[in-house]
Parts: structure tokens; sequence; C-alpha cells
């Protein structure tokens, strides 16, 4: 894991008055956060361009974009602007929640794409994953049909509505255990991100990075310093968070 590119999570990219959950950026934030990339010479690519590239030795100068939960917000908004800057993404879908909205979360509901909308951008270039069936916390749901239905069946709803093959999981809440990482792998997925960097890191819980809507620019070149810091010395965020109390996820 240690010459993983990098990879980016967003959730929702919306105009939005307060946000309890900390999960929504605003479009011209993410417009920002696309342009520095771009700026960088570095370009936005799905989880699937970026592994080929990855097993052809040419991953130099990419960085995945993922969007966790898959909210309407990422066809109406995310890749308009996405089409701005040529740039591609993988959005981790909900499978159990297609066209409806994000009851997992009360009190904060949002769309999640219909049917139409998973088709729509699969066509033009982004790649859909699985975020489970229910988005429940998998360590807590107890082995049996159940655990399997997130995975498995998860697979088989988004694959049937988009007519292509869904190589790519996301834990939900980024909550995953040896159990969690077996049962992606029994299920027939091709790699799993998780969201911060744990003893399971590798192909299949895949630490990312998440920029905020406040992120700036040295928030954003924080962030890629502590992939890098983390590629070298892969323990290096419980060293500095033990020993300095520095937290290299921190929000800003």
């Amino acid at each position: 894991m240690n010459n993983a590119p990098m990879v980016w999570v967003y959730h929702s990219v919306a105009e939005f008055d307060r946000d309890p959950l900390r999960i929504t950026v605003s479009p011209d934030s993410f417009h920002r956060h696309m342009r520095w990339l771009r700026d960088r010479g570095l370009r936005g690519v799905t989880m699937r361009e970026l592994r080929a590239a990855e097993a052809r030795g040419e991953a130099a100068g990419l960085v995945g974009l993922t969007f966790d939960d898959g909210y309407a917000d990422f066809a109406t908004t995310v890749v308009p602007a996405l089409a701005e800057y040529g740039f591609t993404a993988t959005v981790f879908v909900v499978a159990g929640h297609v066209g409806g909205d994000s009851s997992w979360d009360p009190g904060v509901p949002r769309d999640v794409m219909t049917p139409e909308q998973l088709r729509e951008v699969v066509a033009v270039g982004m790649e859909i994953g699985s975020h489970s069936l229910t988005h429940p916390r998998l360590p807590t749901v107890d082995g049996g049909r159940r655990l399997v239905e997130e995975f498995t069946t998860s697979k088989a709803v988004l694959e049937d509505l988009t007519g292509e093959a869904v190589s790519g999981f996301c834990y939900p809440y980024g909550q995953h255990g040896a159990r969690e990482v077996e049962a992606v792998t029994e299920a027939g997925f091709g790699y799993a991100c998780a969201l911060w960097h744990t003893e399971h890191a590798g192909l299949f819980a895949m630490p990312r990075i998440e920029p905020f809507d406040e992120t700036g620019p040295m928030g954003l070149r924080g962030r890629m310093l502590a992939h890098r810091m983390n590629k070298t010395y892969p323990n290096i965020r419980g060293i500095l968070k033990d020993r300095f109390g520095l937290d290299l996820q921190a929000r800003g």
C-alpha cells in the first residue's frame, strides 16, 4: 500500500445553510479544489481508471475522486463541474435507497440518484460502486444473510440498474474489520475504499483524503503531505497523534 496513489472523498456538493454532519461542500469550494488539482498538473479520475493505470505503472499525476452515498447532486452538480476540468469520478451508491433519500441519517434527508440518473452518469464515463444495501455500521451487523445482502445484493442491484459490472465497494462510515474485508472479497469486488488508514489498509481497505468546504490551498497541501508521509511511514498518523496530539486528518 506504500506506493498507492492519492484518493479523495466527497459526499454532497450543494449550496447549504447548515450541515451538522459536515458532509457538504459548496459548488464554489468544489471548483476551487478541482482547480487546485488542475493547476498542479493532476487529473481526477475514477477508481477504475486509477487502478488500471497503477497496474501499468502509469498512475503518476492521477488522483482518484470518489463520492459516497450516491446523492442526486452528483448527477446535477458534480458531473457538469467535473466535465469542465476533464475529470471523472467514482460514486458509491447505497443500492437500497436508489430513487429515495438518505433516511439512514435521520433529520438530514437528501435525495439519492434515480435509476435514470445512474445510467446517465455511467454514460458520460463515471463509475458506479456499492456503498452497501442499507448503509449500516457493518461491524454491528450479525453474520449471516443480512451481512451477505449488504455486499452481494447491493452489487447485483446496481449491476442490474446500470448494465455494468460493479467492482468497487465503500464501507459505510468507513467502519470495517477483518470480517468485512473478507466479505468484500467473497462478494466478488475488486477493491474497497475505507476512510482513514487502518491495520487493514490495502486493496480492500484503501484510505482516502477528505477535503471539506472550508479546506483551502494550505489544507489541500497538508493533505497531500499527509498522504506522502503515510506512504513512507504507514503508522505516521498514529505516531503523531499519540506523541504530539496532531491529527493528519484534521478538518480545515
